[in-house]
């Protein structure tokens, strides 16, 4: 797999000239109370979407693991570990006893009960991918007292653990029950939960800065803290994410120390931070991400299949992930849909989007499938670096093939309102828009929501395949890891020839902190317990 380079080799000059002058204070950066610790991080996104079963966006996913817990989290070796609950599973595997453990207390004072968690799961199983498969064969989810949560099956379902144990895209964050019976539809308006630290309401400006102080009742697990598994220890007082949508503004700011974490570095930009000895260039996992296209199987024209394979067809990974990355050593041509450092990893039929874009083929695709002239409504963030050229690079090449493109310019918290519309896309909704997931998140059929077939209950694109469907219920059903891998192949051809989504390959993105700051856990969710922070 990839390794970060711990150098480039560019001008230090041109670093130190712009390091120059930086050590003002940038304006709106919060100031830290006298006596409290405070880690100032600018995340890859503004924070407006406050639910995080309601969304699959990364920031609002870390939200949620800044103030809830979950009932079980899996450690750096993809093992289910015990979290906030320990478990028991019946020797038929149709029954599993969760027991509640001692001390857990919601941000409010008022104690977590077994009822909170059933609610919670409930709520969460309307929504994820793999919650939604598990909900299919569930006789009964009920808490027998207040700390015993008995979920019985109709049906062994071998990979539950596994599935609520996951770090996203929609882990099953635990919240107070009159909170979590809100409709999965609705979003909740109410933001408590048991989790190391506390969201503070009064401090929160959308999309600006978001602040959250330690839970002083929260009891850590005992164990060594491994990924979202094991002790959640909180060092400081505070943590405030704040917004830098200028990538030199952000770089400058954590070389002076105005800031103390900055969660993406752009590439072109690592030189500066490479010239300061206070700061810390790193990747906070080996397997990195991938960045995809999804195209709306609800509307023309990628409703017809042979317009979606048109798409792929003109579209480049290697040109895609140079424009973004840059350097090499920080992307990889991949076309396996769940990932190709993972045990299902599989590039079968993947060569349409591996081996360069095929314009002819895409012409033909175009005329093949009556493609019509429709204007393909292309969401473009404008603010996270990690997703700013991938539509630009997508429109030219559609364009090329024969596509009418309309590309729309918007931040990425727009695009994350507007993705979860259904309207028609001259009428407020879209055609393709991309995004990025770490490659844990799309590493097997129930985690990964983009093969999801579901139709309206499906992921943003809402396809409905009911081919798909059946392997992924077979997968479930599979006893031993060859079948399950032979499935995953199967689903690997079945989503390259339906075009589910399109595979632009994998790449990595370093994150940078200050010296100061100790102890991060390598996770490939940015999380803050554990964490301290050395006076400079």
């Amino acid at each position: 797999m990839l390794t970060l380079r711990s150098t480039l080799t560019r001008s230090r000059g041109l670093a130190a000239a712009l390091l120059a002058g930086t050590a003002l204070l940038t304006p709106g950066l919060a100031t830290a109370q006298e006596g409290e610790t405070t880690i100032t991080a600018v995340m890859h996104s503004g924070l407006r979407v406050l639910d995080p079963v309601i969304t699959t966006a990364h920031i609002t996913r870390n939200h949620g693991y800044m103030i809830y817990d979950v009932l079980t989290a899996v450690d750096a070796n993809f093992k289910p570990q015990p979290q906030m609950a320990s478990w028991e599973v019946s020797e038929d595997g149709l029954s599993y006893t969760f027991t509640l453990r001692d001390g857990l207390k919601f941000h409010d004072g008022a104690d977590v009960t077994a009822a909170d968690a059933v609610a919670s799961l409930k709520r969460w199983g309307q929504r994820d991918s793999g919650g939604q498969m598990i909900m299919d064969v569930t006789e009964s989810l009920e808490a027998t007292d207040d700390k015993t949560i008995t979920w019985t099956l109709s049906q062994p379902f071998g990979p539950l653990l596994d599935v609520i144990s996951k770090q996203s895209a929609v882990p099953p964050f635990i919240m107070p029950a009159r909170v979590a019976e809100t409709s999965a539809d609705e979003t909740i308006t109410e933001y408590i939960g048991s989790g190391p630290f506390v969201f503070n309401e009064d401090e929160y400006e959308p999309g600006v800065s978001v602040t959250y102080e330690k839970f002083d009742e929260y009891i850590p697990r005992e164990e060594e803290a491994s990924w979202m598994a094991g002790g959640k220890d909180v060092n400081v007082d505070r943590v405030v994410w704040t917004t830098m949508p200028d990538a030199l503004t952000a770089i400058n700011a954590l070389a002076a120390g105005e800031i103390d974490y900055l969660e993406q570095v752009q590439i072109d930009l690592l030189p500066i931070l490479e010239a300061s000895p206070d700061v810390i260039v790193e990747t906070r996992d080996d397997l990195g991400y991938v960045t995809i296209g999804r195209p709306n199987h609800l509307h023309p024209p990628f409703d017809n299949k042979l317009i979606r394979q048109a798409a792929m067809a003109a579209l480049d990974q290697k040109s895609m992930l140079e424009t973004m990355q840059g350097d090499p050593a920080y992307y990889n041509v991949c076309g396996a849909v769940f990932g190709c450092a993972t045990p299902l990893g599989d590039e079968a039929d993947a060569e349409l989007v591996t081996q360069g874009a095929n314009i002819e083929r895409a012409k033909e695709l175009l005329e093949e499938g009556g493609y019509d002239g429709t204007p393909i409504v292309l969401m473009a963030p404008t603010d996270v670096t990690s997703l700013i050229n991938q539509p630009v690079v997508a429109a030219q090449a559609l364009r090329e093939a024969g596509f009418e493109v309309d590309m729309q310019s918007m931040d990425w918290q727009s695009v994350v309102q507007r993705r979860a519309q259904q309207s028609a896309p001259g009428e407020g909704g879209w055609n393709m828009f991309f995004t990025n997931w770490m490659v844990p998140e799309i590493s097997d059929p129930l985690i990964n929501v983009m093969v999801n077939g579901r139709g309206d209950d499906a992921w943003f694109g809402w396809p409905t395949d009911e081919r798909v469907e059946e392997l992924r219920a077979e997968f479930v059903a599979a006893t031993d890891e060859a079948t399950q891998k032979e499935i995953a192949v199967k689903i690997q051809q079945h989503v390259m020839d339906n075009v589910n989504y399109i595979m632009m390959g994998e790449y990595l993105i370093p994150q940078a902190r200050r010296a100061a700051l100790e102890n991060m856990i390598p996770s490939p969710v940015p999380v803050f317990w554990n964490v301290s922070k050395a006076a400079e």
